[in-house]
Parts: structure tokens; C-alpha cells; sequence
């Protein structure tokens, strides 16, 4: 496949985790973000250097996937958001990964997207031990 080459350039998925792991299998981990403005904000990144999901052989495609969708159930059950926003753009890091982002009626950007225009000056305030609260529900969903 045409992604399965390392990148030319330093990779910062490639080279550390991305974020706090929750959870991680063969093929990918679910990182929480270091966005203190979105609590419960995850990354599920690939493990190794693809660019783009038609690089993946389709089994690995339905993992990945299989794997968003758990990180979507998870963040819903333990936040319950007014939305969940999902994007794979990897513009700047053309590595393979996917955001969950819980979207609140009074987060900072809502109703735009949260690399939009600022709407509010306070973040939503995200429950405490969310971590492992959050790891705790991607155990549960993914691990059955």
C-alpha cells in the first residue's frame, strides 16, 4: 500500500503518543487531548505511518473505524454531549487519526466548529477524574 512508507520528515505521531493513552490495541490508541478547553477530547491514532484511509487494507479500515465509533459511545456515556464531532483532516500531521470531540452548548466555539471562530471566553467544565472515567467506558466498549 502506498502509506505504509515512513513519513520524509519527523512525525510527531510517529514519535510520541499524541496525548494521554486510554486505551490501544494492535492497530490503534485513543489518546485524550491536551485541549483544556474541550474536556473528554480524544484522538484515535493509527500506530503506524499511513496518510490516508484507502492506504489501509479494509479490515484495518473497519478496525479503525470500529474503534472511532467506541470512542464516540464512550465520550457520550460518561459526558453526555449536545454533539459529538468526528474529523480526520491531517493537514498538518499527515498521519492517520481521527478527533472525537464533545461539543457543549456553551463550550468556547459551539455552534461553530471548534477551529472556528470563538464564540465565549470559558472552556466547559469537564467532571473531575474524566481520564479515567473515560478510559474506564473505551475498556467497556471496545474490549467485548
Amino acid at each position: 500500500m502506498s502509506g505504509d512508507a515512513g513519513p520524509a520528515t519527523p512525525c510527531p505521531l510517529c514519535e510520541a503518543a499524541g496525548g494521554a493513552i486510554l486505551w490501544k490495541d494492535a492497530v490503534c490508541r485513543v489518546v485524550l487531548a491536551d485541549e483544556p478547553d474541550y474536556p473528554g477530547f480524544l484522538r484515535v491514532i493509527l500506530n503506524r505511518h499511513v496518510r490516508e484511509m484507502t492506504d489501509l487494507p479494509p479490515e484495518e479500515r473497519l478496525r479503525l473505524m470500529a474503534v472511532v465509533y467506541g470512542a464516540e459511545q464512550a465520550v457520550r456515556n460518561v459526558l453526555n454531549p449536545d454533539k459529538v464531532n468526528l474529523a480526520s483532516l491531517g493537514n498538518v500531521v499527515p498521519h492517520l487519526h481521527w478527533h472525537v470531540i464533545p461539543r457543549f452548548a456553551d463550550d468556547p466555539h459551539f455552534p461553530n466548529p471548534v477551529w472556528g471562530s470563538r464564540l465565549r471566553d470559558r472552556p466547559h467544565a469537564g467532571p473531575s477524574g474524566l481520564a479515567a472515567q473515560l478510559a474506564d467506558a473505551l475498556s467497556r466498549t471496545l474490549n467485548t
